[in-house]
């Protein structure tokens, strides 16, 4: 009768175990379909930190160069912002790809070469299509070789995070950078040409050529981050909802990250 006993006792246990092992089993799968979830969402929420959250011409003030000086018009904005945002898209993804194998000693290289070759490829097609426009912008398109936009990306947030998070944050930051250059463009070219993308608006009366040169690219800057303070939108004047131009710090660089490609 004891032997009975603990051979329908073990029974019980064996049943015990495997029930336990069911529920373990059912709980890893909730957790990788909200593991997937988070992916989805972190993806978006990349693209709308770069546009809005920590856009990097209104709230980071990074790459104020092209900003600056390229911001004469429309049509200028907009190729500069799309070159740049293929470039940020292409860069961040072959450096998220290969983080792993790259040494921490000569990772700034690795990067500077990444980047530069990105961005011959995109000055060739410009100036094989778009004489016009690789006529308008110069010097500025090699020169996104050292845009901080693109390299504090790659050292920020591409060397840390996973490929679709680092693709995210490419096309939201390129997104933002691109937003942020045209609507300086616009009132630049308006106040100062009468015309947006071609099509005359205001009559010579009402023209400042002053905002067509360099100083008018301080003030139309000066104008919109004085409408974010007084909005108190996120801007780098403002420091409640910023990251304080913090990149290494960055909320987003060390909250985002999917603790599965890094194990």
């Amino acid at each position: 009768m004891e032997d009975k006993i603990i051979e329908k006792d073990n029974n019980k246990t064996i049943i015990e175990n495997t029930s336990e092992t069911k529920e373990k089993k059912s709980r890893k799968k909730l957790v990788e379909v909200n593991n997937n979830v988070v992916k989805e969402n972190n993806f978006f929420k990349c693209i709308f930190n770069g546009v809005i959250t920590e856009n990097p011409t209104f709230v980071l003030m990074i790459g104020m160069c092209p900003t600056l000086a390229i911001t004469t018009s429309v049509s200028n904005a907009i190729g500069m912002g799309l070159a740049t945002t293929v470039v940020l898209v292409a860069s961040n993804a072959i450096i998220s790809l290969a983080r792993k194998i790259i040494p921490d000693s000569l990772r700034i290289p690795i990067y500077i070469v990444i980047i530069a070759s990105f961005v011959t490829l995109v000055e060739f097609i410009i100036k094989a299509y778009f004489p016009l426009l690789d006529e308008a912008l110069g010097i500025y398109i090699p020169l996104i070789v050292v845009n901080c936009i693109i390299f504090g990306r790659a050292e920020a947030f591409a060397g840390k995070n996973t490929v679709i998070n680092s693709i995210g944050d490419g096309i939201g930051m390129g997104l933002g950078f691109t937003i942020g250059i045209i609507a300086i463009s616009a009132i630049r070219e308006l106040i100062g040409s009468g015309a947006i993308y071609g099509h005359e608006i205001l009559s010579e009366d009402y023209r400042a050529s002053l905002f067509v040169l360099p100083p008018g690219a301080f003030l139309v800057l000066a104008f919109l981050t004085a409408i974010q303070n007084r909005l108190k939108l996120p801007s780098s004047t403002n420091k409640k909802g910023t990251c304080n131009n913090d990149c290494m710090n960055c909320s987003m660089s060390n909250n985002i990250k999917v603790e599965e490609e890094q194990k």
